[in-house]
């Protein structure tokens, strides 16, 4: 029973890791169906704006860089099983990136707005971007990188082999093909405001 919970625990991450980029990348495209994009929501003063946006991406960050660190990794598996360690990895990067998108304060100030041509040109980037996310997650192992292969594995079972160090393609060329990836989508925008130019850096910080 209790891998079997792992298991619909690490199916359900990684559901909701997928809703979670999929709205964010909406967000940043600001598309009309979506509850919120980055540019909309009620205005705020500049600089409750700023310490409010600063704030949102310091608790992703702060999270996601501590949960990487070996000494964490070694105090949380004491509580949780190791099997589920990305998993809950997963889960926080999620529920934080969402925080910070539900709550984020717009700042409208245009710093670049281009259409026609140009701005095909920035879609396109941006989904060159998307793909490079993907592509780059499946060329190392998709499923161990969000959790699923370990609660899968042990569900079944078996156990987990050693993980080795991989260059495919784009690896051997691009330190980090997946944060190359993600740059592109940040920053590739047929508008750029002052709220989204802020996202796109702290976000690369």
């Amino acid at each position: 029973m209790k891998k079997i919970a792992l298991l619909m625990f690490g199916v359900a991450a990684y559901v909701l890791f997928n809703a979670v980029f999929l709205y964010m990348l909406g967000f940043l495209l600001s598309l009309p169906f979506l509850p919120k994009g980055i540019n909309d929501g009620a205005i705020v003063d500049t600089s409750s704006a700023l310490f409010r946006n600063v704030f949102l991406v310091f608790l992703f960050g702060y999270f996601h860089s501590l949960m990487a660190r070996k000494w964490f990794k070694d105090w949380w598996t004491q509580y949780v099983p190791a099997v589920a360690e990305r998993t809950t990895y997963v889960v926080q990067a999620s529920v934080f990136l969402a925080i910070a998108l539900a709550f984020w304060s717009p700042m409208p100030a245009v710093i670049w707005q281009v259409d026609g041509f140009t701005a095909f040109v920035m879609y396109a980037v941006f989904g060159i971007g998307v793909v490079l996310v993907l592509w780059a997650t499946f060329a190392i192992d998709h499923f161990e990188l969000f959790g699923l292969r370990q609660v899968w594995t042990a569900a079944r079972g078996g156990s987990m082999p050693v993980v080795t160090f991989k260059t495919p393609f784009l690896y051997r060329i691009v330190r980090h093909p997946m944060q190359l990836g993600v740059l592109l989508i940040l920053f590739a925008t047929p508008l750029m405001t002052v709220g989204h130019m802020l996202f796109a850096g702290l976000m690369s910080l």
